[in-house]
């Protein structure tokens, strides 16, 4: 019997160990953002910028206008561009749209 929940809690714990490495990593990169973005003098800050030399962030309280830009610009045709708030990218629906519509013709 003790095994038997052993092994129950040892399946359980896989999943979401996938999931608080995501978190972790996520916050992490969180927390890197921050530092960097304090590192500046004060008049320097624009908190948003690239950390790591590849992922970027943008810390700034958002506008409707960024949020927008970042989930609907059909003038860009990336499908993965950096968030309107936060760490990573955002996915510019209009380009996917764009890439569906076009494979769809």
């Amino acid at each position: 019997m003790k095994r038997e929940r052993m092994s129950h809690s040892s399946t359980e714990r896989h999943p979401r160990g996938l999931g608080d490495l995501a978190r972790l990593i996520g916050f992490t990169l969180l927390i890197a953002s921050v530092v960097r973005e304090l590192r500046l003098p004060k008049e320097q800050r624009t908190w948003r910028g690239i950390v790591f030399g590849k992922i970027p962030y943008d810390l700034r309280p958002p506008t409707f206008e960024r949020l927008k830009a970042a989930t609907w610009n059909p003038d860009d045709s990336h499908v993965l561009v950096p968030t309107a708030l936060g760490v990573g990218w955002t996915v510019n629906f209009a380009a996917l749209r764009g890439l569906f519509g076009a494979s769809a013709a």
